[in-house]
This record gives C-alpha cells, structure tokens and sequence, in this order.
C-alpha cells in the first residue's frame, strides 16, 4: 500500500481528486488523501504560498514517514514567491514554464524537508482545473439542461486553442471565467466541477491534457516495485 497526500488548491480540486483521481488508483494499492492549507486562523484553501507550502510540507513528510506528498496548484495567479516564478514567466510556452516551476519547487521542498526526492512529487496544473473539463465540452454542456445552449461557443472555444490546458491566462479568459459567464444557471466551481469531472473522466482528460497525464503517469508509477 502506497499513500500519497495531495496538497489541492481549494475545495474543488480537493472533490476532484477525492471523488475522480483517488478511486481511480486504490486498484494499484496507491491510496490518494487530498488536504486543504490552513491559510487564515477560520479557512482552509486559496492563497497558497510558497512559505506556507514549505511549512506544511516538511510537516506532512516527516509526520508520515512512509507516504508521498504531491501538489495539485493551478498555474493562473500563482504566488510570485515560489522559485524560480520570475523565470518561468520568460518562457511563452506553458508547459516548459510549468516545468521549470516543478523543477524548481521538487528541488526546493526537497532540501528544505531534508527527505528523498522520490518521495515530492509537484504538479501544476496550467491553467486552472476547470481547463481539465474542456476535454469533453458536449458531456460538459450535458452536466445542467440549459447549458446545451452554449455547446457551440464552447465547441469554439476549445478548437481555438492547441489544448484544453492552453486556456489561458487572463483574468477574463482563463477556464473559470470562460465558463461563469458562458453558462446559466452560472457554473459553480464546488458543485458543478467534480460532478463534470465525472461525466467527462479521467480517461478522456489524459487523452486531451498531456500535463494532467503526465502526473497521473508518476501517481501510477508509484505502484511498480
């Protein structure tokens, strides 16, 4: 048996992999925990810093000893204070600069933990979760009855770019965004994203989602001898 605690952004991506990524494995005996940041003395989740992360980090790895540790942050409104954040952001390509932040961060949790590298595994999910859910727009459109009506702007919005992890940026154009003011009733974050993660599946994510893969890849990998 492998445990993997999972540091998730918010409450979102902690239902995510709760309810879609952790079933998903425990065939492989690898058993996935998603927890939130203590981030305020009264909330859980959001602005996660780079300090704050290295803190619970070294935490969690040395309090469990036997288990891995793992991130699932959104790429969009990452803190400045993680390593190597002014560097990345002179790469115009989003995976080599998610890259060159996990590179960064595995190195940085690492020594500051004093654990073996094997056992920090770093993901960044570019842009945010909810690109994962562009993978599928027709099963996205089919989560609420009245949002068949934006399949079109959605089927457009997905074939404007290389990849559903290629949506991008801006504070009006990033995933959640797109989808706040595309659909009605208005997408709620906690509800409506795990329940489409589910209609659209993980299978279908990873086909799509070559970064999203790729950490399912390392997660699974954790199951071989």
């Amino acid at each position: 048996m492998i445990e993997v605690i999972v540091f998730a952004e918010g409450q979102t991506e902690e239902r995510f992999i709760k309810q879609v990524v952790a079933p998903a494995l425990r065939h492989l005996q690898v058993f996935i925990k998603p927890q939130l940041l203590q981030t305020s003395q009264t909330a859980k989740g959001g602005a996660v810093t780079f300090d704050r992360l290295k803190y619970y980090a070294r935490n969690a790895l040395r309090q469990h000893s036997d288990a891995i540790l793992s991130t699932f942050l959104d790429l969009y409104a990452l803190e400045t204070d993680f390593p190597e954040f002014a560097e990345s952001k002179k790469k115009h390509e989003v995976y080599s600069r998610v890259n060159c932040l996990q590179n960064a961060l595995h190195d940085a949790i690492v020594t500051h933990a004093k654990c073996r590298p094997e056992r920090f595994i770093p993901h960044i999910q570019p842009y945010e979760y909810e690109g994962l859910l562009f993978s599928d727009v027709e099963a996205l459109s089919a989560i609420e009855p009245t949002w068949a009506k934006s399949l079109t702007e959605l089927i457009h919005i997905r074939a404007s770019v290389e990849t559903p992890e290629h949506i991008n940026d801006g504070y009006e154009t990033k995933p959640s965004k797109r989808l706040e003011k595309l659909l009605k009733p208005t997408y709620k974050k906690t509800r409506h994203g795990p329940l489409a993660a589910e209609r659209i599946t993980l299978a279908t994510m990873e086909a799509q989602c070559a970064h999203f893969r790729g950490w399912m890849e390392k997660l699974r990998q954790l199951a071989k001898p």
